[in-house]
């Protein structure tokens, strides 16, 4: 029986789970939607989730703990970003900070993929779109 057993080990080494996470949350904090495998996104949902919350509180406990999270060196730019530019996009919102849009499986290994984003802060898809042709347009 797998009671009080919570989180996914991926057949991984805890150490490796552990910097995984804090790469993957960088990289959704940074770029605001990111593309991995379901498994992954779904574990990184609740991760990122409490790295929003933490930095609703904006005090310097709050960014300790943010730190302490991101491992390496960008983690005070990562705590920078979340606090002053995420965070108050959520002022008004009680968790549920990120949106999972299933994708197609993986060409090379079939594994399913997914699309991690976080709500009201990544530019949506007509956005992309509508600048991509404006690109395309000046050239």
């Amino acid at each position: 029986m797998r009671h009080q057993k919570k989180g996914r080990k991926f057949n991984r080494t805890a150490s490796h789970r552990k910097a995984m996470m804090s790469n993957l949350a960088s990289s959704l904090i940074i770029h605001k939607r990111i593309q991995t495998t379901n498994a992954k996104s779904k574990e990184l949902r609740g991760f990122v989730d409490r790295l929003i919350t933490y930095a609703k509180k904006g005090d310097v406990h709050a960014r300790r703990l943010i730190q302490k999270k991101i491992l390496g060196k960008r983690s005070k730019e990562i705590a920078n970003i979340l606090i002053h530019d995420i965070a108050p996009n959520y002022e008004n919102r009680n968790g549920g900070y990120t949106r999972i849009i299933k994708l197609n499986n993986r060409k090379n290994d079939n594994a399913p993929v997914s699309l991690i984003e976080l709500i009201d802060v990544a530019p949506s898809v007509e956005n992309i779109e509508n600048e991509k042709e404006k690109e395309e347009s000046k050239e």
